[in-house]
């Protein structure tokens, strides 16, 4: 038993065990502290870079899209702040797969809230869920839009009553978050305002008003505020005309000059006025015969008695047929037996014609061209000799003249209109403007490179310290004690078989010294080291 326990301590362990309690205990940090150093460099190399994957979410946003993370084991980071970072190169990925699973759904809640109603529900209660409903609904839909981060729409819809000098038109109040450098349009502004006043009865579009972030005024209650928009239309109409001619000019002009030799530019005046004119115009009288009767009326009356004889009967018994006085009188013929008296005529006849009128109404369009404005400026044509040299001349005056009657054609020059044009024959500037390139060590792909290496470097110059610089002399001096104490045990004769090495020094120092100094050599060995000392008296003990 003896003999195996001292075959298994081999030079070092003696040596280890042997080493003070300020050594051993200055050892093991040594060793602990180069182990965690190691473990702490590997785990910082392996820590991915964590860029931002939302920010300013909601906590039930935020809890949402954790437990989706936690699902897929992707490592993530959460700031108070309601700032959820991830890995760089997941933030991509994770948006889609978010988006597909409709998160983060945003703090306005819908028409989801009215899903979870209670039973006994007031009436006041299930008014306040549906306008909190409508709200959120409608702050998403303004959240579609691509400028806008975030919105916050606020109804202020009065209660219904059956006076109808007492109802009272509902309002809205929009408040948006831009994105950073973003701006909204007037055509923006006005389809939110529009969208918010469609979507609640009886509101009208004036009683929706529209701030941004930093509290700026984008809508307007003004009736004018069509015209503001009208004004940007016509801007917009006024380019693409003066596009178009300047296309026309270039088109016509290229294939003479080059594709690089001609620069044009036009400016119209346009006239936006709007003029509706109504007119009735009286034609003098026309002949009689060409005018269209109106109306015709004819007078005719007699005065005078007439007598006239005949055999009774029935006929004479008749009444008299009406008088009838012919435009021409014929002489009278007085019948044998009758009895005439003289009579007077008189015969009116009035004819009414239609007078001629003539009922104009005008109304002259929009945007009619009043004035062009063109500048044209071509460069000398240049040519290629037999020796490749290349050579540029000035165009004549012939050509010059054919080129401003290809404009004036091509733009539909009027000089009554009172249009110009100033044609401009000149050498082009054609040097290059060279766009200086980015250095390799300002790159984005360069710098994350020589972070990654110094990383790595850091990494191995930590490594290599704690090998070279702690741990190799550490051992080194291990060693060298370990011989030292060799050669000191190899010198001195075994005490006992059963003490081995571990008594050798003790038995040298008998022969060579006196009683005294082997007692004092024990003595301060057992106060070194007491476990050499009990070890030997233990195979002492069980030796005998």
């Amino acid at each position: 038993m003896a003999d195996t326990d001292t075959n298994m301590n081999p030079s070092m362990a003696r040596m280890l065990f042997g080493m003070p309690s300020q050594q051993k205990l200055g050892l093991i940090v040594a060793v602990a502290s180069t182990v965690a150093l190691l473990a702490g460099l590997f785990m910082w190399g392996q820590t991915p870079d964590y860029r931002v994957l939302y920010a300013n979410m909601s906590e039930r946003d935020g809890g949402a899209v954790i437990e989706a993370l936690q699902q897929q084991n992707v490592p993530y980071k959460f700031s108070e702040g309601g700032t959820l970072m991830v890995p760089a190169d997941k933030v991509h990925e994770m948006r889609l797969q978010m988006a597909a699973k409709g998160l983060p759904k945003g703090g306005a809640v819908g028409f989801e809230l009215m899903e979870n109603q209670k039973f006994g529900t007031s009436q006041f209660l299930e008014q306040v869920n549906y306008q909190r409903a409508l709200e959120g609904e409608l702050a998403r839909s303004v959240e579609t839009m691509a400028s806008v981060a975030s919105a916050r729409v606020h109804l202020a819809i009065p209660k219904p009553t059956v006076f109808a000098r007492e109802q009272q038109k509902p309002s809205a109040s929009v408040v948006l978050a831009l994105h950073a450098g973003r701006s909204l349009e007037a055509g923006q502004v006005s389809s939110i305002v529009h969208l918010i006043s469609s979507s609640v009865p009886n509101m009208p579009s004036q009683a929706v008003t529209v701030v941004d972030q930093s509290g700026t005024l984008l809508s307007s209650a003004r009736s004018g505020a069509s015209e503001q928009l009208m004004d940007a239309t016509q801007l917009k109409y006024v380019r693409q005309i003066e596009q178009d001619y300047v296309k026309r000019i270039e088109d016509i002009l290229i294939p003479i000059t080059g594709a690089q030799n001609v620069r044009a530019q036009v400016t119209a005046n346009l006239d936006f006025s709007q003029t509706e004119q109504t007119a009735e115009i009286y034609k003098p009288n026309q002949p009689p015969n060409q005018a269209a009767v109106r109306s015709l009326q004819t007078l005719e009356t007699t005065n005078g008695t007439t007598t006239t004889g005949g055999v009774p009967g029935a006929l004479s018994n008749q009444p008299p047929v009406p008088a009838t006085a012919p435009i021409t009188t014929p002489a009278a013929t007085a019948a044998p037996g009758t009895a005439t008296a003289p009579t007077n005529a008189h015969k009116e006849l009035t004819t009414n014609y239609e007078v001629d009128r003539t009922i104009q109404h005008t109304k002259t369009p929009t945007g009619s061209i009043q004035r062009l404005s063109i500048a044209v400026v071509v460069n000398n044509p240049s040519s290629t000799d037999a020796d490749g040299k290349v050579t540029s001349r000035p165009y004549t005056d012939a050509e010059k003249a054919q080129i401003t009657a290809l404009v004036k054609e091509t733009v539909g020059f009027d000089e009554k209109r009172g249009d110009s044009l100033n044609l401009l024959n000149s050498a082009f500037n054609n040097e290059q403007v060279v766009i200086p390139e980015t250095p390799i060590w300002k790159q984005p792909d360069t710098i994350a490179t020589a972070k990654d290496i110094f990383k790595f470097l850091l990494i191995a110059g930590g490594i290599g310290f704690l090998l070279f610089g702690v741990i190799k002399p550490a051992f080194k001096s291990i060693v060298e004690q370990s011989a030292s104490q060799e050669e000191t045990w190899a010198t001195m004769p075994q005490v006992a078989h059963h003490a081995g090495s571990a008594t050798g020094q003790y038995a040298a120092q008998q022969a060579s010294t006196s009683y005294e100094d082997n007692l004092q050599l024990a003595k301060q060995l057992a106060k070194d080291d007491p476990k050499i000392v009990a070890t030997v008296v233990k195979e002492w003990v069980n030796k005998e």
